[in-house]
């Protein structure tokens, strides 16, 4: 599929190159949405989700635009389907009762240097709150069939306790065998909504 680009991509906001305005879809070929959390107080569990959706909307004003994504949490995958299946369970996602995860952004700020700060209500496990993502644009490009895909680098942290998710072990060496702090790392490239 071809995509026309009679006008411009991109422009230029406060000397920094940003997208045009418009609704753009996430590329789910082309998107990572991942986090990682403390194993046994010595390394760190890393999972991504395979399936998930979302629209980024890019208004004139550019502190005024908005991301909504929803994640499907049964496709959590890190790498060991025994850890898969009990973080789908109700110590973890209850994924039957609650079968997705929802951002949806309440504020976009200029942050330090090239990053924006976008504030958004995370909704996990039937609770929802307030969590910032640092987001970086990374440009654009037109891919050779003609189609323009922009893309973005976020982070971000939450604690699993503050949504309910509180399962643990405690070790015989002291500390417990999961982490609280949840670190989101997410590289998205989004097209233009058709």
């Amino acid at each position: 599929m071809s995509q026309t680009t009679s006008h411009p991509v991109t422009r230029t906001y406060e000397g920094m190159e940003i997208p045009a305005p418009g609704t753009y879809t996430l590329d789910p070929s082309h998107t990572h949405i991942d986090f990682n959390v403390r194993h046994l107080m010595v390394s760190k569990v890393r999972g991504t989700f395979g399936s998930f959706r979302g629209t980024v909307t890019i208004a004139d004003d550019p502190l005024e635009s908005s991301v909504e994504v929803e994640v499907d949490l049964a496709s959590v995958d890190t790498g060991d389907e025994k850890r898969d299946a009990h973080l789908r369970s109700p110590d973890f996602f209850h994924t039957d009762a609650n079968p997705t995860m929802t951002f949806r952004s309440t504020g976009v700020r200029r942050g330090k240097g090239d990053t924006w700060t976008v504030e958004g209500d995370l909704n996990l496990n039937g609770v929802t709150r307030p969590i910032e993502l640092q987001v970086t644009y990374q440009g654009a490009a037109v891919a050779p069939w003609g189609l323009t895909s922009f893309g973005f680098s976020a982070t971000g942290k939450i604690n699993r306790e503050d949504f309910g998710l509180t399962w643990n072990q405690p070790l015989e060496t002291g500390g417990v065998l999961v982490g609280k702090d949840v670190a989101i790392e997410i590289e998205a490239e989004v097209v233009p909504a058709s």
